[in-house]
């Protein structure tokens, strides 16, 4: 890498990718009723995911203040507990809870990511903005500025994710949960269109965080808190734009400085499509299984296998799993799994523990199923190869299917039927079967950990789509608090 030839001080004209980020987050009117009927649900679904969360001391050890004490009465609250922070560390604290499972929304493309990852900046700072408003005597931000919000956080890092991988540069996908997150929330604390730019421009400048730890030898339990981290570091970046801070126009396209030159091997981003509603409204929801979504239709494969195989489980001679490019690329893993984050990134366990005890939970990860000889013994029988007719609907912008299949073969000759799922149920085209089951879910996370009434004024709300859309964000946060 060199710097000759670079004389020139002039400041340039914007990225055009920076530009058209802040173009639609501070100018784009969402009209798509899909698109605000999908992200009412999407903000149950995420809620019921970091109520969940909380039944994990994993997880709960990292929830709090950033050093005790530090807590900020009037500030943001996190759902399921009594903290009230500032919102930096709030949407560390929501964003973690989120993702810990592995059990939210995801977008899988050329990049894949969790875009509700984003409700961590956007819930905390909506809390705080509404609560500070409400003791000056203004009025409060609504439940429906937060729904717009989701919509434009997903759209930014599902439409970054179309074309463009990241992670074939080592990069992790957070990094766009970090540039989405800052958009939206600029705009959020008020800033306009300079300023929404400056803190683009940091975002990008920010880097990004190495995949290692989702991947052998070294996968490990940060990927469940690296979202939290981007969200909230956005929300540290958007404060410092609203202070009046500079920003870099060419933080991308500089040349030997910028983004694209020292991370993305010289390449500018490609686009598919301008900033929509796109995203939301094909948004994935996972609702049956806390499990990494290249393995959500292997899973239900393996449900299914269950009943046939379950007492003929030595009797196995070997099994074959066909997947997706991805799939094979990132979830394929043989040898020991040290922690649940290691395991609930491997095909071959999230397929394993269906077939043998005909359910897959978050608990199932822990040390206690993992230990179960049977376990390991068939993921040793495991085959897994990819399948160019998953891989190609995979990336079909029309269908955006993850199929699975798996076929077990016995060692008399014998073997089952070939059990193929081409998208599972929180695919949008089963969208009218996954609501009833995604509904479900948010009362099993959420009730068990609130007050009676407390509860029921929530239920009620969330069945209201109006009636929620319009609630004070500050009054529905309250309903959250343990």
């Amino acid at each position: 890498m060199s710097d000759i030839g670079i004389r020139s001080a002039k400041r340039p004209d914007w990225d055009k990718e920076l530009a058209d980020i802040a173009d639609y987050v501070c100018d784009a009117e969402i009209d798509s009723d899909v698109a605000f009927e999908t992200a009412h649900y999407c903000l149950m679904d995420t809620l019921a995911c970091g109520f969940q969360a909380l039944d994990y001391p994993a997880c709960t050890k990292l929830l709090g203040p950033v050093v005790p004490g530090a807590t900020l009465s009037g500030g943001a609250r996190v759902p399921g507990t009594s903290y009230e922070l500032e919102p930096v560390m709030a949407a560390f604290n929501i964003g973690t809870m989120i993702r810990w499972l592995d059990f939210n929304d995801t977008w899988l493309a050329a990049e894949w990511g969790h875009p509700s990852d984003n409700l961590g900046g956007i819930l905390a700072v909506a809390d705080y903005l509404s609560r500070q408003n409400r003791a000056a005597g203004q009025a409060p931000m609504t439940m429906q500025d937060v729904l717009t919000a989701m919509i434009k956080a997903h759209e930014i890092q599902g439409v970054l994710a179309l074309e463009n991988s990241y992670n074939r540069v080592g990069l992790d996908h957070v990094l766009l949960v970090r540039v989405a997150s800052t958009a939206v929330v600029t705009r959020m604390l008020g800033g306009d269109r300079e300023q929404v730019l400056n803190a683009l421009s940091h975002a990008w400048i920010d880097g990004g965080a190495l995949r290692t730890y989702r991947h052998a030898p070294n996968t490990g339990s940060r990927k469940s808190w690296a979202a939290g981290d981007a969200t909230s570091r956005a929300v540290r970046l958007a404060l410092i734009a609203m202070t009046g801070e500079m920003g870099y126009p060419s933080a991308l396209s500089a040349k030997v400085w910028g983004y694209y030159d020292v991370l993305f091997k010289g390449n500018a981003f490609r686009f598919q499509r301008p900033y929509g509603s796109y995203v939301m409204e094909n948004v994935l929801f996972k609702i049956s299984y806390p499990a990494e979504f290249h393995a959500q239709t292997a899973v239900e494969a393996g449900m299914t296998l269950h009943e046939t195989v379950k007492d003929r489980i030595d009797d196995i001679d070997r099994i074959v799993i066909e997947t997706q490019e991805a799939g094979a690329r990132i979830i394929d893993k043989t040898g020991p799994l040290d922690n649940p984050a290691d395991r609930d990134h491997c095909i071959q366990y999230m397929v394993a523990i269906p077939m043998i005890f005909g359910h897959l939970t978050a608990a199932d990860y822990e040390d206690g199923i993992a230990g179960d000889p049977r376990v390991d013994a068939l993921r040793d029988k495991m085959e897994v190869e990819e399948n160019e007719q998953f891989t190609k609907d995979y990336f079909d912008p029309d269908k955006r299917y993850i199929g699975n299949a798996i076929q077990v073969f016995f060692k008399d000759g014998s073997s089952t039927d070939r059990i193929e799922v081409n998208f599972p149920i929180g695919h949008r085209e089963r969208r009218e079967e996954g609501i009833s089951v995604l509904k479900q879910k948010f009362v099993d996370s959420v009730s068990p950990k609130l007050a009676e009434g407390q509860w029921s004024q929530l239920d009620a709300l969330c069945a209201d789509r109006e009636a929620l859309a319009a609630t004070a964000v500050d009054e529905f946060v309250a309903l959250l608090v343990a």
